[in-house]
């Protein structure tokens, strides 16, 4: 069965990264949950996607500039009618995550910004709450997501990439990752297909529209990572996947 990632929760409805996104998206029904991370000023781990705060927030700056105090002021729901919504930080969010069966994503945002230590404190807390084989980290960066097998390799990785790869069954298998994230418009049945009798799961990115689910669905994709759980789930139960 195709496993249902929501992108940043269920972000088509709700503040992106927020705890309220994460919640809806449980009590729509999704699999799995994808987040993104970054360091405050004072090092502290925070589920945000921007490397600044402009375009999901009140406030204005970079993630890396601003401590966890003043990040916290700020509302990520502060262009809907909805409650105020803080930027949560990761141990707020596994403190939910451990209280449920979610499996979750989590894509390490050092590619523009290289944060020192990120790694080992994100790990650090996936252990702390004995999350490991729930959890895949993921990045643009590769270089981070194999450091990450490296000092944590109970701990699944996964390669995120926007162009083709040639045969990216192959790359995964080189860097220890037991699966790729994939940008939608790179992926083809065939690699899909070849990628997947390889040990290779194959969750594209990010899938909204309904030609694109139902076809990802019926072909037994591994899992898909969408901003719409609830419309991807509804099709889900009706298609039949081809044999």
């Amino acid at each position: 069965m195709t496993m249902i990632f929501a992108h940043r929760g269920y972000s088509a409805k709700f503040p992106e990264n927020t705890m309220k996104a994460f919640i809806e998206a449980e009590k729509a029904g999704a699999d799995a949950l994808e987040i993104d991370v970054q360091l405050t000023k004072d090092g502290e781990v925070v589920i945000i996607h921007d490397e600044k705060v402009d375009r999901v927030t009140n406030g204005q700056g970079y993630v890396k500039e601003l401590t966890y105090k003043e990040l916290r002021k700020l509302d990520a729901g502060f262009h809907t009618t909805s409650k105020k919504e803080p930027i949560p930080s990761l141990e707020e969010f596994f403190e939910w995550l451990s209280m449920n069966r979610l499996i979750c994503n989590i894509e390490l945002k050092n590619n523009l910004i290289p944060y020192e230590g990120m790694e080992e404190k994100v790990i650090e807390m996936v252990r702390k709450y004995n999350l490991s084989n729930r959890i895949i980290i993921s990045s643009f960066n590769h270089y981070s997501i194999v450091y990450s097998y490296r000092i944590a390799p109970e701990i699944e990785i996964a390669p995120l990439y926007s162009q083709r790869l040639y045969m990216p069954w192959v790359y995964a298998k080189s860097i220890r990752a037991k699966g790729i994230h994939p940008k939608l418009n790179t992926v083809t049945d065939e690699m899909i297909r070849v990628s997947i009798e390889s040990g290779i799961q194959v969750r594209p990115y990010t899938v909204n529209k309904e030609a694109d689910l139902k076809w990802l669905l019926s072909i037994r994709c591994s899992a898909l990572i969408t901003d719409e759980p609830e419309k991807a789930l509804k099709i889900r139960q009706q298609i039949k996947p081809l044999k």
